[in-house]
């Protein structure tokens, strides 16, 4: 079976043989487990790896001084936390699971090998920070112009879309294993008005929750109550080349 990160990057673009072993390789080598809430780096930190999860899920998230916690992203597995870590000084922000992870090392120096030599995975690297960098546009939108309701059926959605296009989801069911105060600190809501939109979505029969499952029960209903446009994830880039497999097209937007 294929790493996860290689289900994320033929999102982006297709390889080769030799391409799709090395991510394989580099990815099952250095393998660690972690247990819910902990760090896998934090902030102020140096790391002269990158890291990317395998199984489970994780965030970017950053607390300010008065102890207050804004998430940045959710990361599924195949996402890399932090592909550009290794040539910095120390990270600005921390990367932290929510729920027992497996995540895998890769080295700077391999890292800086596979960007300079290997054209095909450097370009796929690009585009998925080229995603990163979507996904905390759209938390800007949300704090922006999307009332309490559409800012959380986007962020629902969102994160059904990416698990969907990496093969995580079966008949619209996935672990999601988040909770209220997680939610709120990843919308910039509190955790009681979470609560109302989340039971909102559910007396529409747009989504239900059972602990840490979470089912769409009505995809196109919740993308409408999302407004939701699936352009700033680049899930449409993957495109056959000489000697590499197609890659992994989304299968719609729903």
């Amino acid at each position: 079976m294929d790493s996860p990160l290689i289900t994320k990057l033929e999102q982006f673009t297709a390889f080769s043989k030799e391409d799709r072993n090395l991510l394989n390789k580099i990815t099952s080598e250095r393998l660690k487990e972690y247990g819910p809430r902990e760090d896998i780096i934090s902030e102020g930190q140096h790391s002269p790896d990158i890291h990317v999860v395998i199984s489970g899920l994780a965030c970017r998230y950053k607390y300010l001084k008065d102890g207050s916690r804004q998430i940045m992203a959710f990361l599924v597995p195949g996402d890399p936390c932090d592909s550009e870590i290794f040539i910095l000084n120390e990270m600005d922000h921390s990367i932290g699971t929510l729920a027992p992870s497996v995540v895998a090392s890769i080295s700077g120096k391999t890292m800086k090998d596979l960007l300079l030599n290997r054209p095909s995975l450097a370009l796929a690297f690009w585009w998925n920070t080229l995603q990163d960098e979507g996904v905390l546009r759209e938390r800007i939108i949300d704090e922006g112009r999307r009332d309490a309701y559409s800012r959380i059926a986007f962020l629902i959605y969102e994160v059904f879309v990416r698990m969907r296009a990496f093969g995580v989801i079966e008949d619209e069911v996935f672990d999601f294993p988040v909770t209220q105060v997680d939610l709120a600190d990843a919308t910039g809501l509190t955790p009681v008005h979470v609560s109302r939109m989340l039971g909102r979505l559910r007396r529409e029969k747009l989504i239900a929750i059972d602990g840490k499952t979470w089912t769409v029960c009505n995809p196109l209903g919740l993308r409408k109550a999302a407004q939701f446009e699936g352009n700033y994830l680049h899930l449409d880039r993957a495109k056959d080349e000489p000697e590499s497999e197609p890659g992994r097209r989304l299968k719609g937007l729903v």
